[in-house]
Order: structure tokens, then C-alpha cells, then sequence
């Protein structure tokens, strides 16, 4: 890291805290997001049933003492089932945002150091991977890979690294032309070392910007893939394979069967996003004012 920034790592840590006190949506968001990390690792003694566990008495049973979000079709508990469900999306979001960063990061970091004609060629890959949409290349990959959760943190992790690359590669252009920079390289220093030891520590923050504003997109799209049959296959429960299947044929008869995932993946969004916003204009100097 560069002398200028290295001194002033504390202080500019306690200006993002108190910025980002002055945010209460972006604290809300985090909350949020802490309260649904908090159900996926608690979920076996959070839940008051097995997700599986199948009561055919109980059968599209509404809020009761016994089930307090009512039942699905097989008899399911639904609250147990959504709280089963924040496991796979917390797993997803945050699986498939540290691989994708981390690819992202590997790509940028290379393609806008050494530029040249290694630069062009990486991006014109980027270019023509971007011409089509998110969903549709996700889609595709998993067809070819199957369903799963390995699968779709694998298919997420390489959609986000290849778009988000640019961001970073961003990111290195601008802070490869500091007199630092220069200054490493005029004293022998090797490529990787002026990487890791100048460049990276000092585009933390659009990385850190970049992975709470994707978590909420990562978890939107894994829903999407679910509720089209490409994602985690059941009976383990996701919000949006909850959202398909008995959600959407017992729609009408049953409607709690999709008010409740629709709730909690709304909510699981939201403060993802709601943190990202507050975290970039806390981080980004072009944004933080005065």
C-alpha cells in the first residue's frame, strides 16, 4: 500500500463507520442481512420442524398455533421451510459473490496492470460475454452443468467474475498511475509484487461495493433459476423453487404457499441492497460530500 493511503487506514475506517451511521436504510439493510445470516446457521434449531417432515393431516392448513405460516400441500411446516430456505440463499449469495470476485479480481487486476495487447484481447471477451443477458448465460451453463448447489454458486461465481472484471480492471487503471506505483517499479520491484502489495490493498473499496451490491442480485437469480427448475433440486426447500412448484399451482387455494418465501427473498434483497447503496456512498469519494 501506498505511504499516503497506509497512514490514513484508521481514519479513513472510522470516517466509513460514521458515514455509515449517518445512512439508517444501510444499517437497516445490514441488519436485515445479519438476521437472515443468523436463521441460515441457526436453521436446525431455529426451525420448529424438518423441513421434510410431511404431516398429510395437515395438508394447506393457514396460520395456526401448531404452524404460524400455515402448511404447504404435503403438509410441510412452511416457517421451517423458509428459515431451510435462507440457508441455500445466504450459501448461494455469498459462494457465488466470493467466486466471482475473486475471478473478477484475478481478471482486472492482470488485463489493467500489464495492458498491451493482453488487455485487448480480454476485453473484447468481456464485450461480447456482456451482449447477452445475465439470466440467459446462467441458464445456459446450468443446462449443460444440472442442477445443484455446487452448480449454481459455480454458474454464478463465473457469470459475476467475467462481468465484474471491468469494475476492477477499472479500478487498476486508475490506481496504477500513482507516483507509488511508480515509484515500486523504479526500484526493481517485481509485477506481482507491485500488484499485491500496491495496487490491490488500495481498490478495496469498489471490491467491497461490488460484493454487498451483488450479493442481493445473486440471490434474486438463484430464485429465478429455483423457479425454473434449474436450481437446488428438492425436497430441500428455496425460496424460489417455493415460489414455483405448490406456490404457484396452490396460488389461489393456499396463497400463504407464496406470500411468505416472496417476503423473505424480498427482504433478503432489500438490505443487501440497501447496504450496498450506503456502502458506496460512504466509500466512494466522489459520492461521500463534505
Amino acid at each position: 500500500m501506498g505511504p499516503s493511503t497506509r497512514g490514513c487506514a484508521s481514519m479513513s475506517d472510522w470516517m466509513a463507520w460514521a458515514g455509515l451511521r449517518r445512512k439508517p436504510l444501510g444499517l437497516l439493510g445490514g441488519v436485515l442481512l445479519l438476521a437472515m445470516i443468523a436463521l441460515a446457521v441457526l436453521a436446525d434449531r431455529v426451525a420448529p420442524y424438518d423441513y421434510d417432515e410431511v404431516d398429510i393431516f395437515s395438508r394447506l392448513k393457514p396460520s395456526s398455533g401448531t404452524h404460524w405460516l400455515g402448511t404447504d400441500n404435503l403438509g410441510r411446516d412452511l416457517l421451517s421451510r423458509v428459515i431451510h430456505g435462507a440457508r441455500v440463499s445466504m450459501a448461494v449469495g455469498f459462494g457465488g459473490v466470493a467466486l466471482g470476485l475473486l475471478g473478477a479480481m484475478a481478471v482486472g487486476l492482470v488485463s489493467g496492470y500489464f495492458g498491451g495487447r493482453l488487455d485487448m484481447a480480454v476485453q473484447r471477451f468481456v464485450d461480447a460475454f456482456m451482449c447477452f443477458p445475465l439470466l440467459l448465460v446462467a441458464l445456459t451453463i446450468m443446462a449443460l452443468l444440472g442442477p445443484g448447489l455446487a452448480n449454481v454458486i459455480l454458474t454464478l461465481g463465473l457469470v459475476l467474475g467475467v462481468r465484474d472484471s471491468r469494475v476492477i480492471r477499472s479500478a487498476v487503471l486508475s490506481v496504477k498511475e500513482n507516483l507509488y506505483v511508480e515509484a515500486a517499479r523504479g526500484l526493481g520491484a517485481a509485477h506481482w509484487g507491485v500488484i499485491l502489495r500496491h495496487i490491490l490493498p488500495n481498490i478495496f473499496a469498489p471490491i467491497i461495493i461490488l460484493a454487498t451490491v451483488n450479493i442481493g442480485a445473486v440471490i434474486l437469480i438463484e430464485a429465478a433459476l429455483s423457479f425454473l427448475g434449474f436450481g437446488v433440486p428438492p425436497p430441500r426447500p428455496s425460496w424460489g423453487g417455493m415460489l414455483s412448484g405448490a406456490g404457484l399451482v396452490h396460488m389461489l387455494r393456499a396463497p400463504w404457499l407464496a406470500l411468505w418465501p416472496g417476503v423473505a427473498l424480498s427482504l433478503a434483497v432489500f438490505g443487501a441492497n440497501m447496504l450496498g447503496d450506503a456502502l458506496r456512498d460512504v466509500l466512494d469519494p466522489r459520492l461521500r460530500g463534505t
